[in-house]
């Protein structure tokens, strides 16, 4: 079964270390993105203490997302050899329910210890999973020369200035020119290619964003933070299910898509 392969590829470092190397995660994200395709789960080959999360609500790995075969258009992993972590963006626009999916995957001795999934549908912020698609093939993920690679230390800060300055409008953010900003299926780059186009303006209330729980992957400037998005769905103030997936170049952010979770349609807004 495509599990008991994802599990064998994801034969990770040896007992008692730390870091993985980047080929056994990229068998690892491989193997995730098939056995999503084909909607193929065989649980016994999973760590026996598990933790699968959609939308940050624990469920049953057999009744989640990853138990349905869905039609996937576009994958793109990041790969993170310190923490044992991956990320994976899956769009999903011409699946019979479309969908765009984001997970992040944790290992332990070669087994998969944690996945958590933001699972975004119709009604949720901004959906448009084939502008989504669209917009997202015209962007350039390529590796970055290794000595143009930014550290974990400046991938990860960029990222979080971004999400401080949501309730701090003095935080300084390190946009690049070009920069554009997907969210949902709106992409702010669509007129003005050439232009920073990521700015986001202070919240009308302060807020921090909590719960940030990251993968970085220096080889493609690669940053992905799940987080608590407080203030945007009216039935969650304090906060909803997002992530925001980041490219980073020479310091300076170059892409940024948001998938983030409603209760209500568009966050009742």
């Amino acid at each position: 079964m495509i599990y008991s392969a994802l599990l064998v590829c994801a034969g990770l470092a040896p007992q008692g270390l730390a870091a993985c190397t980047r080929e056994q995660l990229q068998e690892a994200t491989a193997a995730y993105v098939k056995a999503q395709a084909a909607g193929d789960l065989q649980l016994s080959a999973l760590a026996s203490n598990v933790s699968y999360m959609e939308n940050d609500t624990p469920m049953d790995i057999s009744k989640g997302v990853l138990s349905q075969a869905i039609t996937i258009d576009l994958n793109r992993s990041l790969h993170d050899t310190t923490e044992c972590a991956t990320f994976t963006e899956i769009s999903a626009a011409t699946n019979k329910e479309p969908y765009v999916i984001h997970t992040r995957m944790l290992f332990t001795d070669g087994k998969i210890t944690t996945i958590q999934s933001v699972v975004a549908n119709d009604g949720d912020w901004a959906f448009n999973a084939t502008g989504q698609l669209y917009w997202s093939k015209q962007e350039k993920w390529d590796p970055i020369p290794e000595d143009k690679r930014d550290t974990r230390e400046v991938i990860k800060a960029a990222g979080d200035a971004y999400l401080d300055s949501w309730g701090d409008g003095k935080v300084k953010v390190p946009y690049g020119t070009p920069c554009a900003r997907l969210e949902g299926g709106m992409y702010t780059g669509s007129g003005r290619p050439n232009a920073n186009t990521c700015l986001m303006p202070q919240f009308p209330e302060p807020f921090k964003v909590a719960n940030r729980r990251y993968v970085i992957d220096e080889e493609v400037g690669g940053l992905d933070i799940f987080n608590d998005f407080p203030f945007i769905d009216v039935s969650k103030p304090n906060g909803t299910s997002s992530t925001n997936l980041f490219r980073v170049e020479g310091g300076m952010i170059r892409y940024i898509h948001e998938v983030t979770i409603c209760t209500k349609r568009n966050c009742g807004r």
